[in-house]
């Protein structure tokens, strides 16, 4: 997605730790790594504990009743393990706490992506409590990353749902929709998620003529990045794609879809992607975080290229 030592252009991705796999069914291993291991601790709606300058909360496991079995083991950095820990059940308290849209905006980036891992690995324990099989309930092993049933044996592993991301282009033009609930100057691209039986450039074909009535040839669509999306478990897959120059339409997810200039779109990038709610002219495009702005980036390039 770029050169080796460059910083990605959106969160959660600069560095995520060494997931260690084989580490996960080692108990001397991780009991040996436990009394150095640094802690994130999520409240039950997901927020990460901080410090009282609103920073990553690193409790030290001596503070915790239970050894590393009660927790779930996310990987290494540097040496270092490192554990997911539910406060509320671990007793565990601090100044303040972060949700982590926030915290990737603020924190460096390796412990934005660190939340970000968490959350999703929290968020998928707190999905996966019964068997899908037969109904009994799940004990989670592999230090966290499996569920497994008592009743039937059969296993269940962190699910990760495939969404794609893509700018639409006429060869001129960027289409952009806006979602109702969206602040009234805040427009975006195309998004949604993978079915079934399908090619990613089967889906965004689909997705792109459900929410907007344009049509894009699978074949000149080109894919670009993913990120980890934990809201709450997705992975957003960003393509750029060449569309028909049809008239969009509004449907039961966009209240509007349109064309947009280049000039337009320059325009929405410099403003800052605060300013969606205030009064003024003009758009306002997606926050820096996300993948949505690379790929209007990467459009805007593309063009520059072909200059």
């Amino acid at each position: 997605m770029g050169d080796v030592g460059k910083p990605s252009p959106f969160a959660f991705v600069d560095g995520a730790l060494d997931r260690a796999d084989l580490l996960r069914d080692d108990a001397v291993a991780l009991t040996n790594l436990w009394p150095m291991a640094g802690v994130i601790a999520l409240d039950d709606d997901g927020r990460a504990l901080t410090n009282a300058a609103s920073g990553l909360h690193v409790f030290d496991t001596a503070m915790l009743a239970e050894g590393h079995e009660a927790h779930t083991f996310l990987g290494l950095r540097e040496g270092r393990a490192w554990f997911l820990v539910e406060a509320a059940a671990s007793g565990l308290t601090a100044p303040d706490r972060i949700d982590l849209r926030r915290a990737a905006a603020t924190w460096p980036a390796w412990q934005a992506t660190l939340f970000a891992q968490a959350r999703a690995l929290q968020h998928w324990h707190r999905l996966q409590r019964y068997c899908g099989s037969c109904g009994g309930s799940l004990r989670f092993v592999r230090a966290g990353w499996l569920g497994r049933c008592d009743a039937c044996a059969s296993e269940h592993y962190p699910r990760t749902d495939q969404a794609i991301i893509v700018a639409v282009t006429d060869g001129q033009h960027l289409l952009l929709g806006r979602q109702t609930s969206w602040p009234k100057r805040r427009w975006s691209v195309v998004a949604g998620f993978v079915e079934p039986g399908e090619t990613l450039e089967q889906t965004v074909a689909r997705e792109v003529l459900e929410e907007t009535g344009v049509r894009v040839d699978p074949r000149q669509t080109r894919y670009l990045a993913s990120q980890p999306w934990p809201f709450p478990g997705s992975l957003m897959l960003g393509f750029i794609a060449q569309a028909q120059p049809d008239v969009p339409r509004a449907s039961e997810e966009l209240e509007e879809a349109r064309w947009f200039s280049v000039e337009e779109v320059r325009e929405g990038l410099a403003r800052d992607w605060r300013d969606a709610d205030d009064e003024g002219e003009g758009i306002v495009l997606s926050s820096p975080i996300s993948i949505a702005r690379f790929v209007i980036q990467a459009w805007l390039d593309s063009l520059d290229g072909d200059a």
